[in-house]
């Protein structure tokens, strides 16, 4: 088993902010739009290095989007920042009508998602976004699981056509995805071989799943762990393939067990490989006010409950 370790840990809304400079000096077509959350997205190197190409809207999420939308007519492809609630929930409409049915070119750009932002509550953190993203026709669902490959794919989804939906999250997390490792939009990564049981994670619980892979390993379990940072399209031969050799599958996530990875992975299995699985999710409940961690733990979203799943995913397996 591969041993997985960090040196340091950052946010990555902070890769979001160093991959958006960079894609910045390398495509002049790319331009920013934020209301009113420029450091809170760490868009600040960007607006400084290119004023011409930043727009500060305000607090008028919707009102982004149209102009996000409008700017795609003109060849420009805009990149846009605010808190993933509002990045989803209060501009659905928006999105639905001016972006992914006519399948502009937008990369919506979404930072404090999940329960992780913490203290901020219930209201802000929204836990049902990759869901309502992946049900739209035309959009791309990115879900990245550190600082490394957050950067990544903020710089890869500017040579992806069409709308793409970029979650990221606020809390400082191992940094363990090698840098220079190129981020391939539908094409996940393999971080562990195992024969036992396949653990499908992306965000937040890529780490807590190589943690309980080192748990189960322990224990004699060999855990295949994969990490699924796009959402959709997924990486339906990876998924067959593990789950047919593995014979039971777990997924990770810090999203409602409804609409998110857990759906899209039951979905592909219930059509063409129907396998034992168990969902390690937010069960139906609106988030608090708490630290990550104490979130975390409070909604079973640790490595200790990826463990519990496997236990009992294992023990139903055929075969």
């Amino acid at each position: 088993m591969k041993k997985y370790t960090y040196t340091e840990k950052k946010d990555t809304r902070s890769g979001f902010g160093a991959g958006l400079l960079e894609v910045g000096k390398r495509n002049p077509n790319v331009v920013a739009l934020c209301a009113d959350l420029t450091g809170s997205l760490k868009m600040n190197d960007f607006a400084n290095a290119f004023p011409d190409r930043f727009f500060q809207v305000g607090i008028a999420e919707a009102n982004m989007m149209g102009l996000a939308a409008g700017m795609t007519i003109g060849g420009k492809i805009p990149y846009t920042g605010t808190f993933a609630n509002f990045s989803t929930g209060r501009v659905y409409d928006q999105i639905r009508q001016s972006i992914a049915y006519s399948n502009k070119n937008v990369k919506i750009c979404a930072s404090h998602a999940g329960i992780t932002l913490g203290e901020d509550g219930a209201t802000h953190q929204i836990l049902e976004d990759m869901g309502m993203m992946r049900m739209l026709p035309h959009m791309t669902v990115i879900n990245t699981c550190d600082y490394n490959q957050t950067k990544a794919a903020t710089i890869a989804i500017a040579d992806h056509p069409g709308p793409v939906y970029l979650r990221f999250g606020r809390p400082v997390v191992p940094v363990f995805m090698p840098a220079e490792e190129p981020f391939i939009i539908g094409k996940a990564v393999v971080l562990n071989q195992g024969t036992d049981v396949s653990i499908f994670c992306t965000g937040h619980l890529v780490w807590e799943s190589i943690v309980a892979g080192e748990m189960l390993a322990e224990q004699g379990i060999e855990a295949e762990i994969i990490n699924i940072h796009t959402i959709k399209p997924l990486d339906e031969p990876a998924i067959l393939s593990s789950a047919l050799k593995t014979g039971c599958v777990v997924t990770a996530e810090e999203h409602q067990i409804n609409g998110g990875l857990g759906d899209a992975i039951a979905q592909l299995l219930a059509r063409k490989l129907p396998t034992p699985m168990e969902m390690v999710a937010v069960r139906d409940r609106f988030g608090e006010s708490g630290t990550p961690e104490q979130l975390m733990a409070k909604y079973g979203l640790k490595a200790e409950n990826i463990v519990e799943a496997v236990k009992a995913v294992i023990c139903r397996k055929t075969k």
